[in-house]
């Protein structure tokens, strides 16, 4: 093959390449960067960087020799002369950017360079490209010829971009989520499992029943991964360090109880559920929350991702507290209400409990000292009762409000003895607070009553009442205001 044949077979080559390629003459920038050297120029991005118009005489000292049919066809050119007459429409924006290092990698004394950059075709379209510039053999003193391949890479990296941008999107979510979130790693828990049934235990339930500190190793096997800024400001933490190092502070009491009811959930193939746990903040506080646990997908075979969300229901269980106490308690005494009163009496009644003992309390005078001095001066008469009461009857014994001025003492499991002795502490305290509220004394009119083998509550409360009435009419009769110890009166008196 002689070398008429040779150069057209390399002439081909180049025209029929599947890549642009560009055949370039860069002998003047060679003649710039000479000149630079012997004016003391050492670093050329540097130089380069300094004025944007030096990168721009740089380029402009490009001579483009040829280039093949895939380059005009990317570019949508329609001829070499029409391509050349609109290098600016395709080597625009950042190009400038990369031209410097692809300048510096030539100083350096390579002669080979690359960059990823950004061309436009001469429709504007853009294109993400990776260039590759070699100087051919025997042209290294001169840089007459210079190969330069363009390789199309915007498919690639439209794709990385959606990546980066759904990352970006699903870090904001996660992140800015208005409940707490965390990604955790329980694969070392489902080997654990999966060792107990590798081993015939069937009943995980029973299991945990008889070896507690199975629970305990299985929660210290998890691996928090990340967690989100609301987990800071629900748990009051500073920083994500410091949450979880401190994480036993959040994580006590209660929670090994709803994390056993976790791993029964997931030994029985349950790899999403909720439930209501409480957690502590990191000032102590209690926080109740919605605990959504699920294994994401993909990750079903070892649960190596998992995400756990926590909602704060703090202030709806809170409320829900409140209202469940407004409904068994006076608000005013602060004392159980007679719903509550009723409720318990059946209770007891359903239970069997033998003997019960009830307390009938009239506060004796209320209709005058509201009449006299205001219901503000009656309320806190009633205020003062309540605290009495609180103090002398301790669960499991109770104290209720169950009139205007009417209370009720209920003592399950408590003789005539045990009753007399609550009756007692009752009088003293009366006798210590009126020592602080000697213009208006509290009094009482009390009676009470010990349940009979096979007698209903109902009537061992009427007994008690019926005494109450007795004791009252005593007072009025002899204008007594209160009681003195050993004269309190019962269903005997």
């Amino acid at each position: 093959m002689d070398k008429l044949e040779l150069h057209h077979d390399a002439t081909d080559a180049f025209d029929l390449a599947p890549i642009s390629l560009w055949l370039e003459d860069f002998s003047e920038v060679r003649k710039l960067f000479d000149a630079l050297r012997q004016t003391g120029i050492e670093d050329i991005a540097a130089y380069l960087q300094e004025d944007e118009n030096r990168v721009r005489e740089c380029a402009r000292l490009i001579r483009v020799l040829k280039v093949n049919k895939k380059t005009l066809s990317l570019f949508e050119a329609a001829d070499f002369n029409v391509l050349i007459s609109n290098l600016a429409e395709i080597f625009r924006g950042d190009m400038l950017h990369t031209h410097v290092q692809e300048l510096a990698q030539l100083w350096s004394g390579s002669n080979e360079f690359s960059s990823n950059t950004v061309n436009y075709t001469l429709t504007g379209k853009r294109l993400d490209i990776q260039l590759r510039g070699t100087i051919l053999p025997g042209y290294e003193s001169s840089w007459e010829k210079v190969l330069i391949s363009i390789e199309d890479v915007t498919e690639r990296e439209d794709a990385r971009r959606q990546q980066a941008e759904s990352r970006r999107y699903a870090e904001g979510l996660f992140e800015h989520s208005p409940v707490s979130l965390w990604v955790e790693d329980f694969s070392k828990i489902k080997l654990l499992l999966d060792g107990l049934k590798d081993r015939g235990i069937e009943d995980f339930r029973v299991f945990t029943d008889v070896h507690p500190e199975f629970v305990r190793q299985c929660a210290s096997e998890i691996r928090v991964i990340d967690i989100n800024r609301e987990t800071l400001k629900l748990f009051h933490a500073p920083d994500k360090m410091t949450l979880l190092r401190r994480l036993p502070d959040v994580f006590k009491d209660e929670m090994n109880i709803h994390f056993r009811e976790q791993l029964i959930d997931l030994w029985n193939g349950k790899l999403f559920h909720q439930r209501e746990t409480v957690n502590y903040a990191l000032d102590g506080s209690e926080r109740h929350v919605l605990l959504q646990f699920s294994v994401l997908p993909g990750h079903e075979a070892d649960w190596s991702l998992v995400q756990i969300s926590l909602t704060d229901i703090t202030a709806r269980k809170k409320a829900e507290a409140y209202l469940e106490y407004l409904g068994k308690h006076d608000v005013l005494t602060r004392l159980h209400n007679r719903a509550f009163y009723v409720d318990e009496l059946n209770r007891l009644e359903r239970r069997e409990f033998f003997p019960v003992s009830i307390i009938i309390l009239d506060l004796n005078g209320l209709k005058t000292t509201n009449d006299q001095w205001g219901h503000g001066v009656g309320d806190s008469l009633l205020r003062r009762a309540g605290e009495i009461l609180s103090e002398a009857v301790k669960p499991p014994h109770y104290a209720a409000r169950i009139g205007g001025d009417e209370f009720a003492v209920l003592l399950p499991a408590v003789d005539e003895t045990g009753a007399m002795t609550v009756v007692e502490e009752i009088a003293s305290l009366i006798e210590i607070n009126n020592q602080y509220y000697s213009n208006i004394p509290l009094s009482f009119s009390v009676g009470w009553a010990t349940s009979g083998v096979g007698e209903k509550l109902e009537a061992v409360a009427k007994r008690a009442d019926l005494a109450m009435y007795q004791d009252k009419r005593l007072r009025y009769s002899t204008g007594e205001n209160g009681w003195r110890k050993g004269t309190v009166p019962s269903e005997t008196n």
